[in-house]
């Protein structure tokens, strides 16, 4: 993880000894950072056709998100939190203050943000920015609200899906009371898996990209581990 705003095309998901990446799709950008001493990862979704943004969790390093906003130098119009969690939203305050744009979250990780959501997200819903949509997906068991989002480039059909800690390479996210795992691993299993094919791109909250084919083979070890 560094600091420096400069954003690479080079786009490996591995922003271990790198700064921000950018992927490039048909009708989009997607601008990963590294922020924080959690080294959570920063979205930044641009539409091709107007040059509006999406940030997905405002998560560390204010400074940071708002430099690389700035050298890329669209229009941000919406900020997203995936879920409640302290670690993806200590720049919320910051880059809110810095941007005046509004924010959404899920419905049941709303109360825990430290500014309230202009927009509340239920299973289903769609969000507009620019020309782009993305889809909500309810996940629950990491936090009770937890929200994905889904885009789909035009183009050859790709989903690339922001999983926030619900979804790694590896596994589901962490879990912490009695029958919150087995919600996740079924929510996970039929909301993603089920519905997404393998070529479906994952972008989770921390680390590295992975895709869901190759998660999907081990979804039956993870069942029975338990984690």
């Amino acid at each position: 993880m560094t600091s420096d705003a400069t954003v690479s095309d080079d786009y490996t998901g591995d922003l271990s000894e790198s700064g921000p990446q950018r992927r490039t799709l048909s009708n989009a950008t997607i601008v990963k950072i590294s922020v924080g001493p959690m080294d959570n990862n920063t979205y930044i979704v641009t539409s091709t056709a107007t040059g509006e943004q999406l940030i997905i969790d405002a998560a560390n390093d204010g400074d940071t998100i708002l430099a690389v906003l700035r050298e890329l130098g669209g229009t941000p119009k919406l900020i997203f939190t995936t879920h409640r969690h302290f670690d993806h939203w200590q720049a919320l305050e910051q880059v809110v203050a810095a941007t005046g744009i509004p924010t959404a979250a899920g419905r049941l990780d709303a109360a825990e943000l430290p500014v309230p959501p202009d927009t509340i997200v239920d299973n289903g819903d769609l969000l507009a920015v620019g020309d782009l949509t993305f889809t909500a997906i309810h996940l629950v068991g990491h936090t009770p609200g937890s929200i994905a989002l889904a885009l789909t480039d035009p183009a050859d059909g790709v989903v690339h899906l922001f999983t926030g800690d619900s979804l790694f390479p590896g596994g589901v996210g962490k879990t912490w009371e009695p029958g919150d795992f087995d919600t996740l691993i079924d929510d996970v299993s039929t909301k993603l898996f089920g519905r997404y094919p393998d070529s479906t791109v994952v972008y989770p909250g921390h680390g590295k990209d992975t895709t869901l084919g190759a998660e999907r083979p081990a979804l039956p070890d993870w069942r029975e581990r338990g984690w």
